[in-house]
């Protein structure tokens, strides 16, 4: 199986911590979805006999695209590739989610919706440059489940700096009471080309410091948990049978066509990325070149890869598979590291499987490192 990914990279807003996205321009994004149906057509073979079955609408704001230009682009996917549908998942912003448009997409096949909120507090989300109201964040549920939506994916924020948690944790509670059944949180973080990390630069503006940030997702995992929810992932938290189907497979290594500017791919074996320009994006496409350059790669990089995440997941790193797939038997490569880290209750090793405890989970990033090869 295999899923493709379609990245819409417009934004109705510049925000602070995005560095990727682009202001929106209708003719602009008339344009793209012309090249993307035509790279769907170019690309028709890379995913060889593996049956689709997720579509992943993602990246900027694909909610700015109208019906029509939704369906032209699932009819090329149906048209080019074997289509067995089991998730079809479209990013959405609050103020986007009207009942006539919610309707439209869910004829369209669309059963996911992947709703970025943020937050609920007003000066949180003016800071953010977002351009949905509280209020509207408050109703997107209500609103969505009347148009018959089930499935849902909330997007939050958090570690935004403050005297307490008091910000977060209600934020955490007002998401938990909504029951969406799977929240997508994330650290806000500061990047060098975005306008936040020109503010903190020039000291406009103090990020909260890593023990802060460090307890607000402690606070999250504790809170969903209690909830029902599984930490799958070190940002993704679900009910059973509500998780993401494209982000399991995406984490697990099931290969994915990545189409759009700057989307990225993986075949199973190698990655590559589409250039990030939109103009160059569309001038390749419609001189019917490909944009999508593969990565290289050394055998080293991808076990490292492999280690770094599968240690994010519930699911853990598969030592015989690893072994199998590189040769190396890691247990006794990094038999003493993974001792320490058992002893510090960071991680668990049933049978073959190394995983993180939720307290490892904060420090994912370095324990991988220190079994990287």
């Amino acid at each position: 199986m295999a899923g493709i990914y379609i990245h819409i990279p417009f934004c109705k807003q510049a925000c602070h911590y995005c560095d990727f996205h682009f202001s929106t321009n209708l003719s602009r994004v008339s344009e793209l979805v012309q090249c993307i149906e035509l790279e769907l057509a170019l690309r028709k073979n890379e995913l060889g006999s593996e049956k689709v079955t997720t579509v992943y609408f993602g990246g900027g704001t694909p909610s700015l695209l109208n019906s029509s230009q939704l369906e032209s682009i699932l009819s090329q996917v149906q048209n080019h590739f074997d289509c067995d549908w089991e998730e079809v998942t479209l990013e959405a912003n609050p103020d986007d989610l009207h009942p006539p448009r919610l309707e439209e997409w869910k004829g369209l096949g669309i059963d996911r919706l992947s709703l970025g909120i943020q937050s609920f507090h007003p000066e949180i989300l003016k800071f953010y440059n977002r351009s949905h109201s509280a209020e509207q964040a408050m109703k997107a549920l209500e609103i969505s489940r009347k148009a018959g939506f089930e499935k849902f994916s909330l997007d939050l924020i958090y570690g935004f700096p403050h005297s307490d948690h008091r910000l977060w944790k209600k934020d955490l509670q007002v998401a938990l009471d909504m029951d969406p059944g799977h929240i997508s949180a994330y650290s806000l973080t500061v990047e060098p080309k975005t306008a936040l990390g020109n503010w903190a630069k020039k000291g406009k503006f103090t990020p909260a410091n890593e023990d802060f940030v460090a307890e607000q997702l402690e606070w999250l995992q504790e809170e969903t948990q209690k909830a029902g929810y599984v930490q799958y992932e070190i940002s993704n938290f679900g009910k059973p049978e509500k998780w993401a189907l494209h982000n399991s497979n995406y984490w697990r290594g099931i290969p994915y066509l990545g189409i759009g500017p700057s989307a990225h791919s993986f075949d199973g074996k190698t990655r590559g990325a589409n250039l990030a320009s939109n103009p160059r994006y569309i001038e390749a496409l419609r001189s019917g070149k490909l944009v999508f350059q593969m990565e290289e790669e050394t055998p080293g990089d991808r076990a490292n890869e492999l280690i770094l995440t599968s240690l994010r997941t519930v699911w853990g790193l598969d030592l015989a598979a690893f072994e199998e797939k590189f040769g190396i038997w890691l247990w006794e490569e990094k038999k003493s590291e993974i001792k320490k880290f058992e002893q510090a209750g960071w991680m668990l090793k049933q049978g073959n499987t190394l995983s993180l405890t939720p307290s490892g989970m904060l420090l994912a990033d370095s324990i991988a490192a220190e079994l990287f090869l």
